[in-house]
């Protein structure tokens, strides 16, 4: 079973910058395609980006295109979402996914971490 832990949230002002890392347990990582999703309070889990197994394909949110870039690294186990020009409605649960098809859907993935706060501020 493939653990995933997140890091690299915070809070930041509106126009700033994060970047979030998802760093997986073990070596089977290249495996699987990557997703990230996002949940603000009192709405629905909702996909951010996703990331094929070899990394060639890459898939975005209308909401985040041109402002987020996923990119892996087999090599270390890790995922990452470089997040530009943060904006307020940003603000959300950052969640990592692992599962075998790079998807929008949150049922795809079979393996979840457990979240890391990202806040931005007007």
């Amino acid at each position: 079973q493939v653990q995933l832990v997140e890091s690299g949230g915070g809070l930041v002002q509106a126009g700033g910058f994060l970047r979030l890392s998802c760093a997986a347990s073990d070596h089977t990582f290249s495996f699987y395609a990557m997703g990230w999703f996002r949940q603000a309070p009192e709405k629905e889990r909702e996909f951010v980006s996703a990331i094929s197994r070899g990394g060639d394909s890459t898939y975005y949110a209308h909401s985040v295109k041109g402002r987020f870039t996923i990119t892996r690294d087999n090599a270390k186990n890790t995922v990452y979402l470089q997040m530009n020009s943060l904006k307020p409605e940003d603000t959300a649960v950052y969640y990592c996914a692992a599962g075998p098809l790079a998807a929008v859907t949150t049922t795809t993935y079979n393996y979840w971490g457990q979240g890391t706060q990202v806040t931005v501020s007007s």
